[in-house]
């Protein structure tokens, strides 16, 4: 079960940065540090703060707290990386600290206490509270990302208009036990 757990939730992340990916993969570099109000985030800053997060979490992360010292939290928000491969780069570090401290893990490790500002959490627990986190913060990069493309935006999942035919592929073939998003990690893995 605990196996399970761990499996699941790395094919939960990895779908999670697919769609980021795809987003970014669509706009122009221009667009990345788009606002819509100054109290708003450009996706640029999103990722300047997801991946600030990521880093001071999963860095060290059984052995020491996941708010580092040497973390700049305020600075996350500051709209100030000028090209889409900075922006990117800074996606990939983030993603690869998270994803490769979460694929080093056991079901041993998913009782651990580890603290976040001096909170104890199970591992397990701050796993779930970045299952939170980050999800609703690629919500607002698809989101930020549609706006801008607006007529000119490829869906990430099913487009408008074909829930049926989806719906009738999917019931036309046996039941079978898979993850969700096995389908969508599976076609990132061909190109």
């Amino acid at each position: 079960m605990k196996t399970d757990y761990l499996n699941s939730v790395i094919k939960q992340f990895e779908y999670y940065k697919l769609l980021g990916d795809k987003t970014i993969a669509q706009l122009p570099d221009d667009k990345l540090t788009w606002q819509y109000n100054q109290e708003s985030n450009s996706i640029a800053t999103i990722i300047k703060h997801l991946s600030g997060n990521m880093l001071s979490r999963w860095t060290d992360f059984l052995t020491t707290d996941g708010e580092k010292e040497w973390r700049n939290r305020d600075a996350e928000f500051e709209n100030d990386i000028p090209t889409k491969e900075a922006i990117i780069k800074v996606w990939e570090d983030g993603w690869k600290c998270f994803l490769d401290t979460l694929k080093s893990l056991n079901e041993d490790d998913l009782e651990k206490i580890i603290y976040i500002r001096n909170q104890g959490h199970t591992v397990t627990e701050a796993i779930n509270r970045q299952l939170a986190h980050y999800p609703y913060h690629v919500g607002q990069i698809v989101f930020i990302g549609k706006m801008i493309l607006n007529e000119k935006w490829q869906s990430l999942s099913i487009p408008r208009g074909n829930s049926n035919t989806y719906n009738a592929e999917k019931f036309a073939k046996e039941k079978s036990r898979a993850h969700f998003t096995d389908e969508f990690l599976k076609d990132k893995d061909k190109k």
